[in-house]
């Protein structure tokens, strides 16, 4: 690229000026980086990555809470052609996924494409030269294909509360951790009893004064088998590249055979609650709060969490079990959906993100200027969780119908790379300019897909998650295994898809 290409635009430059890419990212965590590898290794270099904060890392930057760890194997929450034979833990830490993001970035050359400051606050697609025009905090750009990757665990949900806004201690959510305010001997409330918080709660108990935690429903946990890495280990993987790769392969195959209890056969998924209720049972001693802890639904219906601390912190003498949830807030008195109140310092939400109403939709404005957001108003759905009808060359990474509840992201993330990568390349073989799928072929998908969700336990399970939207849909997961994902991205097939040439002159503008 050219040496002007590290220097951000002015945003008050002439609009037709703005600097030109062939494909602009948003965002760099995993999977923004990873579209950075991949375009590189297709041969295009000609491309930025726009990421709001001031690093790289994504929901691993933002997430920097006590005990935020991953719960899916390092070794597999990994890229495949990045191995890291380095990796401490068998389930990692924030701080090394967050190093690995950093070292990814500087081994693949990447520092060049990132502009930091730059969060896009509208995206829109014009229609005569057939590209996108990308307004951000840190000046405009132009691109002929823009990649999604802002992800659905960027922005924090925090329910809204009577009273909130007028309680006198200090409120955060868990991916906004505030650093420099001291939990030690403090009367702390944690709303919320998901992933976030079950990391949470194990590592400030033993310091806070008095811990309140308001459930709403109680989530199923499993016994979490980590341990220290091995020096060993470490050797033999980076000296043997193989024996990490068979770890890896092991891991993989193993959660590949978990799939179809999750989607097919819920009723396999038995051995595995009776394993999760002796757990309970183990951590917990009093009767009441082992039965208020106890979730009434099947496993897997949420996500199963996995912790050996959970539960002796709930049962600790400083620690309180609310049922119910936060229902108001009178000052900095707590009053529970069971009416008891609690005093409390300090708040702190591990209450999830904008999952199913991604923020991004509501900046993205595609042909004849529709909203992303207004169109996924009934429900999120896409062609293969990539592309969506009226918004043509926009590709997501992550995007609906691709979350996962027993693997790793990154097989999803790395399969929807190889299909944007394939469909640049189908571009330059037809000589068209952009591509959007039919309405057709992305109603077919889905339904089909919705048709599959049905035999699920997210959807038999007989519980209420995040992965459902205001309608009752799940359009969050994935109803298959990855290695079913995988083959469905191998390739686009353009019989799916309308083309689109370019219909008026390009203004020429400043490289990017």
């Amino acid at each position: 690229m050219a040496s002007r290409s590290k220097q951000s635009p002015d945003p008050a430059a002439d609009p037709a000026a703005a600097p030109h890419v062939r494909v602009a990212v948003i965002g760099s965590g995993f999977g923004g980086l990873g579209a950075g590898v991949r375009l590189r290794r297709a041969g295009i270099t000609d491309f930025v990555i726009l990421e709001r904060a001031a690093s790289v890392g994504g929901t691993w930057r933002d997430n920097s809470y006590p005990g935020c760890a991953c719960d899916v194997p390092s070794h597999l929450y990994s890229f495949s052609f990045a191995p890291n034979p380095e990796w401490p833990r068998s389930f990692s830490g924030q701080p090394d996924i967050r190093a690995y993001l950093e070292k990814v970035t500087d081994t693949f050359g990447l520092r060049p494409h990132l502009r930091f400051g730059a969060e896009v606050t509208e995206a829109r697609w014009e229609e005569g030269p057939a590209r996108w025009r990308l307004t951000t905090a840190a000046g405009t750009w132009t691109a002929d294909a823009v990649v999604s990757a802002a992800g659905p665990l960027a922005d924090p949900q925090i329910p809204d509360i009577p009273g909130l806004a007028d309680f006198p201690g200090t409120v955060f959510h868990s991916s906004r951790w505030d650093h420099d305010y001291d939990l030690a001997g403090k009367r702390v409330a944690v709303v919320g009893t998901g992933a976030s918080a079950a990391q949470i709660i194990p590592a400030i108990q033993p310091k806070v004064g008095r811990l309140t935690v308001f459930q709403r429903t109680p989530a199923w946990v499993m016994p979490r088998r980590d341990r220290e890495i091995t020096g060993l280990e470490k050797w033999l993987h980076g000296a043997l590249p193989p024996t990490g790769a068979l770890r890896r392969g092991t891991l993989f195959a193993l959660r590949e055979l978990q799939v179809d209890a999750f989607v097919r056969r819920p009723g396999l998924l038995r051995l595995v609650q009776r394993i999760a209720e002796r757990h309970i049972a183990r951590g917990v001693k009093d009767p009441q709060l082992r039965a208020r802890l106890t979730p009434d639904y099947r496993i897997g219906c949420k996500r199963i969490l996995l912790s050996n601390t959970y539960y002796p912190a709930l049962a600790a003498p400083n620690a309180e079990v609310v049922p119910g949830g936060l229902a108001e807030v009178r000052g900095s008195t707590l009053v529970g959906a069971d009416g008891s109140e609690h005093e409390a310092d300090a708040i702190v939400f591990g209450t999830g993100f904008h999952v199913t109403d991604m923020p991004i939709g509501r900046r993205v404005f595609g042909v004849g200027g529709r909203n992303l957001a207004e169109e996924w108003k009934g429900g999120m759905e896409a062609l293969r969780g990539s592309t969506v009808h009226g918004f043509p060359n926009l590709f997501f990474v992550i995007g609906p119908n691709t979350g996962l509840g027993n693997s790793s992201m990154i097989l999803m993330i790395e399969s929807q790379l190889n299909y944007l990568v394939d469909a640049l390349g189908a571009l330059d073989s037809v000589g068209a300019t952009a591509m959007q799928p039919t309405a057709r072929a992305q109603r077919h998908w889905n339904l089909e897909l919705q048709q599959r969700m049905s035999r699920t336990v997210w959807t038999t399970g007989g519980c209420t998650s995040w992965y459902l939207d205001e309608g009752g849909r799940n359009t969050v997961l994935w109803p298959g295994s990855t290695t079913a994902f995988r083959r469905a991205t191998r390739r686009v097939d353009l019989g799916e898809y309308e083309l689109i040439k370019r219909t008026a002159p390009v203004a020429e503008g400043v490289p990017a």
